[in-house]
């Protein structure tokens, strides 16, 4: 399958996986905080997508909270981070859900970012790429790790254009902090 040229302005999802996160006894998976790991990686996550003039006009961010924490860390990496909207949905969210989430964003977002999980971003991203650029597409299927970003490029009149096999994956990067900085 390849990507669909569609009409309409050029418009990117950004997907960040959460960071690293931590495994403390007796707590709820959706309360479990970053890790030492996440809390170093999230903030080069944000200083990776700022270096590639990739920054959102909005972020949707999953609820739990190693997710949040990762938005906080990421967007702290910016002079002035975009609205970001809280959505309960991305929460252990399937392609279906993620997609229906994506496709409620205003026309004026040009380039959205969500913040979530796998096993469904790294299937979202799988899903709407018709086509990637360079090896990126199989660097994806082999892993999408904690912190994992990748970029998608479609053009749609509006957001609910986005459909399977219409963007176009132009980059993906595994950004990682350095211990002690």
């Amino acid at each position: 399958m390849s990507a669909r040229v569609g009409a309409g302005p050029l418009r990117r999802l950004v997907v960040l996986r959460h960071a690293k996160s931590a495994w403390p006894e007796g707590v709820p998976d959706h309360e479990r905080p970053l890790g030492p790991r996440g809390r170093r990686d999230a903030p080069a996550a944000g200083r990776a997508l700022a270096e590639a003039d990739c920054l959102p006009d909005l972020a949707l961010c999953s609820t739990a909270v190693r997710a949040r924490q990762t938005w906080e860390l990421a967007s702290a990496q910016w002079g002035t981070p975009p609205a970001v909207r809280y959505e309960p949905r991305l929460y252990a969210a399937g392609v279906p859900t993620l997609l229906d989430v994506v496709r409620e964003t205003p026309g004026e977002v040009g380039t959205l970012l969500l913040v979530g999980h796998n096993p469904g971003l790294e299937e979202l991203v799988l899903d709407v790429a018709g086509e990637g650029l360079d090896d990126a597409l199989e660097q994806v299927r082999t892993k999408f790790p904690t912190s994992a970003l990748a970029v998608l490029a479609w053009r749609g009149s509006t957001w609910r254009d986005l459909a399977p096999g219409t963007a176009l994956l132009t980059w993906t990067v595994v950004p990682r902090g350095k211990k002690g900085g």
